[in-house]
Formats: C-alpha cells, sequence, structure tokens
C-alpha cells in the first residue's frame, strides 16, 4: 500500500505563491507517476499536474507556465510550485499517485492512491 501525506496550502492574495508537497512512503517502488488534481466546489474533479519516475511531466493548459511540478525520488516526495496565483485557482488540492500494474512486485498494491486533500484559497 501506499500512504500519501499532503502539506502547504493556505490562503494567499491573487498573484502570490504556495508550494505543496507529497510525502509518500509504503510500497513506493510501486510508484510510475505521481501527480496534482484539484477540485472546487460544484466542478468535477481535474488533472493539473503529473511527473513520471523519468521526470517526464504533463500541465493542465489552466496552469501552464504558472505551476511547476518536481519531484525529489529519494524523498519520495512530489512537489507543485504554485505562482501567479488566481482566485480561480481556489480549490482542494489532491495528491495522486499511479502504480504499476503487472509488476508482480506490485501485485498487491492498487492502481492508484489518494493524498487527503489540503485547501488553497485565493483571494482578489
Amino acid at each position: 500500500q501506499v500512504q500519501l501525506v499532503e502539506s502547504g496550502g493556505g490562503l494567499v492574495q491573487a498573484g502570490g505563491s504556495l508550494r505543496l508537497s507529497c510525502a509518500a512512503s509504503g510500497d513506493t517502488i510501486c510508484i510510475s507517476a505521481m501527480g496534482w488534481y484539484r477540485q472546487a466546489p460544484g466542478k468535477e474533479r481535474e488533472l493539473v499536474a503529473a511527473i513520471t519516475n523519468g521526470f517526464s511531466t504533463y500541465y493542465a493548459d489552466s496552469v501552464k507556465g504558472r505551476f511547476t511540478i518536481s519531484r525529489d525520488n529519494a524523498k519520495n516526495t512530489a512537489y507543485l510550485q504554485m505562482n501567479s496565483l488566481k482566485p480561480e485557482d481556489t480549490a482542494v488540492y489532491y495528491c495522486n499517485t499511479i502504480g504499476k500494474p503487472g509488476e508482480r512486485l506490485c501485485d498487491h498494491t492498487d492502481y492508484e492512491y489518494w493524498g487527503q486533500g489540503t485547501q488553497v484559497t485565493v483571494s482578489s
């Protein structure tokens, strides 16, 4: 199993910055990618950014140029640096991991895991 602990959310004014952290523990060898999703009130959860073990990255169009995802494999931790924050970035941010289906060592783990979520509020 994989456990995820998020930190770094909070209240910030528009134009400000925050950095989210997601520390993974447990069967971390079974993680192939880590990502951040967000869910605003009344909206569906959306993928914000993701990073693979090989450090390939993906960003939603709405955050390109403002957010940066990174990863410290030695610490099993992913980060989301959020700059130039806008009120529309307000949401609960969730850390997510993708596993390694088909790998025998990871047969006992789930395909994905979620953190508990951390609130990010951007005031105008």
